[in-house]
């Protein structure tokens, strides 16, 4: 493979790291005390609500609406998580896959609305390309400590 300036790897590293950046800034530009306070979960539950699909507003009221402060929580941490994962190369597959789980979550809850699809098909399509290219062979923890 020819590139400019980086190698293969070294490009797919930077597009790893460009991704945990953004899922940093995901859990960053939360107002948290509205958030953890249920404020997000609430906008949430109301766009459930109104879901066309049966198993989405129904798998919503089980799982999500009985706990909105421990979901509040799931989410903003999971987003740091993500973010910390991805830039440190730190259980890199992991985090792509469980970074994936959350924009194809938040697609199918917002799949009506597609002004919101932007954001979440880019990180979508960089994890599966970062996690298929084995983004974590260069500049990570996994790859100094001969992980994965």
């Amino acid at each position: 493979m020819d590139t400019i300036w980086l190698t293969g790897a070294q490009w797919l590293a930077v597009l790893r790291i460009g991704l945990g950046l953004w899922w940093l800034e995901s859990w960053r530009h939360k107002d948290k005390r509205t958030w953890f306070e249920g404020g997000g979960i609430t906008w949430a539950a109301d766009i459930a609500a109104k879901h066309r699909w049966t198993p989405v507003r129904s798998g919503f009221d089980v799982l999500v609406a009985p706990r909105p402060r421990t979901m509040a929580y799931v989410v903003a941490y999971a987003e740091l998580a993500l973010g910390a994962g991805l830039i440190l190369g730190f259980l890199t597959p992991l985090a792509l896959v469980g970074g994936l789980l959350l924009n194809v979550l938040y697609f199918t809850l917002m799949i009506h609305d597609w002004a919101e699809q932007g954001q979440n098909s880019m990180m979508a399509l960089i994890s599966l390309v970062a996690l298929f290219a084995m983004s974590w062979q260069t500049w990570s923890l996994d790859a100094a400590l001969g992980w994965f």
